[in-house]
């Protein structure tokens, strides 16, 4: 049997995000599958959501600790995810989570006896380098954003003094990168990003980032370095410390957390699609947190229905701000005249398996960056329509890959039609013009879709890990100093 010494003990602490939450308990499964010991710490409706059931296999070095979500005013009582509020009430959220700093300090404290080699930590706890540094823990901060993401965003230095002040500062490129590029925010992107306002929470999302990259020891990324090869050399250079590529984390179509393989919403979803014609369906989903207006979404339901492809689409209830609010409903009679062609599900599908199914053509989406690595992976061309966070950048990245096709809207309120988003739609799946986007798009299922090549960056990272955890007789000797 292997020396306890040559495991890794690594704690999880990812932020409240559903986009976050599930790639970190997919990296912790990566983790516990190789013989080392997690801890995953969440909160309790988050980890109902995300976890269910750590495999049998697993469950002896996957340990799962639930840390209560404190009560904050204007937070609703059961809001413990983004997906829970409208994203106006980010900051409140923040709140509850900087709340969280005591009960994380006494858990790493009282785990003296099987202290963590490491933490891996997102965006949100600025707070946590310095406590796991004065503890001897090494500090991992996990993007899940891509290196081109990072890079807009800048290096520490500027994240920390908000060298950005105004929406109209994030439409063009900024003095630290050097390449050509048209990577920027659209200002209707951005001006919905300062909404929330940042004081309400008093840490700014830019110093959250700028105080995490900063206190860490190295940076881990969910990507892989030969889809955006010229951002991980920027973001190398900007951060002047460890960058690592883990790969994509793909999903398994038949590890699915949400749905087995009897369940009855995929047997009829599968029923469907198997009657539809190969690359023919247009999947359309806007993820958990991107929340539309009335008119925002009649557009975008006439324009599915005008450009005369099968679709499905999955339209997700929106949090609301109070109970006087108005639900924003489909157009009248809409599902009526589109029940030949188009299929709506309200509520959860299972994503990865109608990606995964060969009648998909395309992939409407957000583009939040979960949602791409799922579509990229199976191989569908993407239909852009970044809604929020940093959406409008991935769009501009997989727009110069040559991925997909962005519906146009209006750069300074957003606004589009029902005809463009038709036009795209059409031009994405099955015009002539669009096939070199689909054979793009096709080949990246080679990088993102490749298992072996995924498990070896996650090989790869965890030697680091290994090979650079703080050892326990240099902690003591550096804090005798």
């Amino acid at each position: 049997m292997e020396n306890e010494t040559e495991k890794l003990h690594v704690v999880m602490f990812p932020w409240l995000a559903m986009g976050h939450i599930i790639p970190f308990f997919h990296l912790s499964k990566c983790l516990a599958q190789r013989g080392h010991r997690v801890t995953f710490i969440s909160t309790p409706r988050n980890i109902e959501r995300v976890v269910n059931k750590v495999p049998s296999d697993l469950a002896p070095l996957l340990h799962i600790v639930s840390f209560p979500l404190p009560k904050v005013e204007n937070l609703p009582n059961d809001a413990e995810s983004s997906m829970d509020i409208p994203y106006q009430k980010a900051q409140f959220l923040k709140i509850a989570f900087d709340l969280l700093e005591i009960p994380l300090t006494n858990f790493l404290e009282s785990s003296s006896n099987s202290k963590p080699d490491w933490i891996v930590y997102d965006y949100a706890s600025h707070w946590l380098p310095q406590i796991a540094g004065k503890l001897g823990v090494s500090r991992a901060f996990f993007s899940l954003f891509t290196a081109a993401t990072m890079s807009f965003y800048g290096p520490p230095w500027a994240l920390l003094n908000d060298e950005r002040s105004i929406p109209e500062d994030y439409t063009v490129i900024p003095k630290w990168i050097p390449l050509e590029t048209k990577v920027v925010y659209r200002l209707h992107e951005i001006k919905k990003n300062f909404e929330a306002p940042a004081d309400e929470s008093g840490t700014s999302d830019g110093v959250r980032f700028g105080a995490s990259i900063d206190g860490s020891d190295v940076i881990l990324f969910r990507n892989c370095v030969e889809f955006e090869p010229e951002w991980f050399n920027l973001v190398s250079e900007l951060y002047q410390k460890p960058v690592i590529s883990i790969g994509v984390l793909p999903p398994s179509v038949v590890e699915n957390e949400k749905f087995d393989s009897d369940d009855t919403t995929w047997l009829g979803i599968k029923n469907w699609l198997d009657k539809q014609n190969q690359d023919s369906v247009v999947y359309v989903a806007l993820g958990t947190e991107a929340t539309l207006n009335q008119e925002e979404l009649n557009e975008l339901a006439l324009g599915l229905e005008k450009c005369g492809l099968p679709f499905i689409w999955v339209l997700r209830d929106q949090p609301i701000h109070n109970q006087e609010d108005p639900r924003i409903q489909l157009p009248d009679g809409y599902e009526d005249r589109v029940k030949n062609r188009g299929v709506i599900y309200k509520g959860w599908v299972p994503q990865t398996k109608i990606l995964s199914h060969s009648s998909v053509g395309g992939f409407l989406t957000h583009c939040g960056w979960n949602s791409v690595i799922e579509a990229l992976c199976f191989g569908r061309v993407l239909i852009m329509f970044p809604v929020l966070n940093d959406q409008g950048l991935n769009t501009r990245l997989l727009q110069e890959k040559g991925v997909g096709v962005e519906i146009p809207r209006n750069e300074k309120d957003g606004f589009f039609t029902s005809d463009s988003v038709a036009e795209a739609v059409k031009f994405a799946v099955v015009s002539e013009e669009g096939e070199l986007l689909r054979a793009n798009a096709r080949q990246m299922s080679g990088l993102f879709g490749c298992r072996k090549r995924n498990e070896e960056l996650i090989d790869d990272c965890v030697g680091y890990l290994m090979e650079n955890r703080i050892s326990i007789s240099t902690y003591v000797h550096n804090n005798e100093g």
